[in-house]
């Protein structure tokens, strides 16, 4: 569970950065996985992802479709800095002390993390069917076979990491929305427990002070002689 604070961290400079803390973390460990599969995927494409079949001419392993090897070398080279990117913003977010700074951290992990998901399904799909058309005549000695099953297995367990990753930048931004926080609960209480009230006035300048409005006692001391006036005066007869 994150802790009740602002979009899921504790208030700025009140907690000191902690290494075993931070790796130790869930969300840092699918970023860590993230990173990883990421590099995964793109490392077999580029190193076995291409063969040379009786020509100079290398060729994509799957189905010989150069789409397919590119977009996974971009998608996995992209989500290969797009980790590393939010695990450094993921170290460095409890020093945020503006709200506004940490509203658009999250929702920027949120949308990220959202369009790398999908981006890895579509390339589970572009590769598997790819390499489902691949013909074993045009891999001869299954020459790239292993990278191009690798390369797909790590493209699911990737689905699988950033929508993780999703579903907790959502949370934290759903909590940092609903909550009612950097508000009075989190400033330090003025003497006495009293709340600064701002007055203006007529040049423009405010006034500050934390004695709150006291209406007037409903005791007075009233002048005897006002009193005796009042007794004596004649009332009206009713009818």
């Amino acid at each position: 569970m994150e802790p009740a604070a602002a979009y899921g961290a504790a208030k700025a400079g009140k907690v000191v950065f902690d290494p075993v803390a931070f790796f130790t973390h869930p969300r840092t460990i699918m970023r860590l996985l993230s990173w990883v599969f990421s590099m995964v995927v793109f490392s077999c494409i580029v190193n076995e992802g291409y063969v040379n079949i009786g020509s100079e001419r290398l060729l994509c392993v799957f189905n010989k479709n150069a789409d397919a090897c590119n977009f996974g070398v971009t998608v996995g080279v992209a989500c290969f800095l797009a980790s590393a990117f939010f695990l450094l913003l993921d170290a460095v977010f409890p020093s945020f002390s503006s709200l506004a700074d940490r509203r658009r951290a999250v929702l920027l992990d949120l949308v990220c993390s959202g369009m790398a998901s999908f981006l890895w399904f579509v390339g589970f799909c572009f590769l598997a069917n790819q390499w489902q058309a691949t013909s074993p005549d045009e891999l001869p000695l299954s020459q790239g076979a292993d990278a191009a099953r690798a390369a797909i297995a790590f493209c699911f367990f990737s689905i699988i990491t950033w929508t993780v990753l999703t579903l907790s930048a959502l949370r934290r931004f759903l909590s940092g929305s609903h909550a009612n926080l950097f508000t009075w609960q989190h400033l330090d209480a003025a003497p006495g427990h009293a709340r600064a009230t701002p007055y203006p006035i007529a040049n423009g300048a405010t006034i500050v002070t934390t004695k709150p409005y006291q209406a007037p006692s409903f005791t007075e001391t009233l002048d005897p002689q006002k009193l005796t006036q009042q007794q004596h005066r004649p009332v009206a007869p009713a009818f």
